[in-house]
């Protein structure tokens, strides 16, 4: 069984920078897609970014052009590179990991394993 643990938030002002880490344990880690979601206070969980075994990138439009999503197959590990961030980029970002068969990319019923989530905070 694969585990997520994700790292890397925390309180940042606006237009500043943040990389997010994601390492991943056990389970098919290289053939897996993975992707990054987030929730703000109050409101429902949404698509940030999600990244194929052979790095074929996908983006919400909100984030398109700021945050970078990459992985490291050799280090089972998938990072989010934020910048110019705002602070409606607040939110608890969560990495996960899906069979790349299965699901769509950009929507949560796509994967089926979870971190437990990193703050991140961005001040005007």
């Amino acid at each position: 069984q694969v585990t997520l643990v994700e790292s890397g938030g925390r309180l940042v002002q606006a237009g500043g920078s943040l990389r997010l880490c994601c390492a991943a344990s056990g389970g098919t880690f290289s053939t897996d897609k993975m992707g990054w979601f987030r929730q703000a206070s109050g409101k429902e969980r949404e698509f940030v970014a999600s990244i194929t075994y052979n790095s074929i990138t996908y983006y919400a439009d909100s984030v398109k052009g700021r945050l970078t999503i990459s992985r490291d197959n050799a280090k089972k590990t998938v990072y989010l590179q934020m910048n110019s961030l705002k602070p409606e980029d607040t939110a608890v970002y969560y990495c996960a990991a899906g069979h790349p068969m299965i699901g769509r990319h950009t929507e949560a019923a796509g994967y089926n394993r979870w971190g437990q989530g990193t703050q991140v905070t961005v001040s005007s």
